[in-house]
């Protein structure tokens, strides 16, 4: 490519640049799929979201350019601050025609300007600390403007799905049971690695339904658990993880379309198509609620506005009211880690194998059979000792009385 695409004001060039490999794909959860250290990550990601952020700063690319603005001033978005403070070179707005880079095409990114092979091809705006920090302050007067319609896509969501609200999503033909039971719902989101370790102990005693919505699942078993069910449009699990023996739900729209059927189908995976209002992860938490499962532990999912808004659509409103109807059942897996706490502690078994050990040799010492072991311990003691001292030209030492 040798035209320059455009020239953002704002651009600077600095002595030393970075360079890499190129990476390019329009959806941040794709990229991050093939991203690998030294790459330099090619986006088109307008207000990056947290989970985006820390996907690619996993990856350790060394620069990411933005195609779009990585906060736009609609909500203070947590991505750039993210990906600033790891030290990955962030340029933003660098136009659209930058999508069209070869993906493995050799860049040098110098400041906000991009070059391949000496030739100019694309520049834009250098975030730092200091400009994410200002379009961070900037962005929050925006707040109040998204709150206003995301009340008002809740009450009409409202109005459309009361029926949801009210009498619950009906039971689909699963034949997973939940009566009685705890559910995990799984989703790749906010901190879901570190709830997951948190609640290992959790797991191990309740043994909870584990729940995977879509790349969820794939985040359970790299925790080394099996998911029970997989719940989603398909998008983002793994060939895998939907192989594993779970029982696959695919959520389908209400019209009976379902993006991720031909998916399973080409797998041959049993599976059953179920249409409902709402992201994936409200139905995970609606089945689990309507199958009468007695507590529904939430790891990785949204629970504030800024999480909602960072989801970039409107239909987060149901996320909010399914919420508000499993309200009694749910709690967040951080709520657990503080609140939950193994029934036996790691001291209190040390402290209870010491006793036992204690009292064995008390009781063996009181017997004519525990003394002669302990005799026979001493003796072999001394041949080992002595072994070793000839081994170092020492004299034998004197025999345990």
């Amino acid at each position: 490519m040798s035209a320059i695409f455009r020239r953002r004001q704002g651009a600077v060039a600095t002595e030393s640049g970075t360079s890499g490999p190129a990476r390019v794909d329009a959806r941040t959860k794709n990229l991050t799929k093939r991203l690998r250290p030294g790459d330099v990550a090619v986006i088109d990601h307008e207000d990056i979201d947290r989970v985006s952020a820390e996907a690619l700063v996993a990856c350790r690319p060394v620069a990411v350019l933005n195609a779009a603005r990585s906060t736009s001033g609609r909500y203070p978005n947590l991505g750039p601050e993210i990906i600033v403070e790891a030290g990955i070179h962030l340029v933003d707005d660098l136009g659209s025609a930058v999508m069209s880079l070869k993906d493995g095409q050799h860049l040098v990114v110098e400041g906000g300007e991009v070059r391949s092979g000496g030739t100019l091809l694309a520049a834009g705006e250098v975030q730092d600390p200091e400009s994410v920090a200002a379009a961070m302050t900037a962005a929050r007067d925006g707040l109040s403007t998204q709150l206003e319609a995301f009340a008002a896509n809740t009450m009409d969501y409202v109005q459309r799905e009361k029926d949801v609200l009210l009498d619950g999503i009906g039971s689909p033909d699963i034949r997973t049971r939940f009566e009685g039971r705890h559910a995990l719902v799984v989703v790749r989101g906010y901190h879901y690695k570190e709830d997951l370790a948190i609640l290992r102990s959790y797991i191990r005693d309740y043994r909870p339904l584990l729940v995977g919505v879509d790349g969820g699942a794939d985040a359970i078993i790299e925790a080394g658990y099996s998911p029970d069910m997989i719940v989603g449009d398909m998008d983002s699990v793994s060939d895998s993880a939907l192989r594993s023996g779970a029982e696959i739900v695919v959520h389908a729209y209400r019209d009976g379309r379902a993006p991720g059927r031909r998916r399973v189908e080409d797998l041959g995976v049993e599976h059953v198509a179920f249409p409902a209002t709402g992201t994936s992860e409200d139905v995970a938490m609606l089945i689990a609620d309507d199958l009468g499962a007695e507590l529904i532990v939430a790891v990785g999912t949204h629970n504030t506005l800024v999480e909602f808004l960072d989801k970039g659509r409107s239909g987060m409103a149901s996320t909010f009211l399914t919420r508000l109807r499993v309200g009694s059942k749910l709690i967040d897996a951080k709520g657990v880690s503080q609140l939950y706490r193994t029934r036996i502690s790691s001291w209190q078994l040390a402290l209870l194998a010491l006793a036992g050990l204690l009292a064995l040799f008390v009781a063996l010492a009181a017997t004519n059979v525990g003394q002669t072991i302990f005799g026979l311990s001493g003796a072999w003691w001394d041949d080992l000792v002595n072994f070793f001292r000839s081994l170092v030209g020492l004299a034998p030492s004197a025999p345990t009385t």
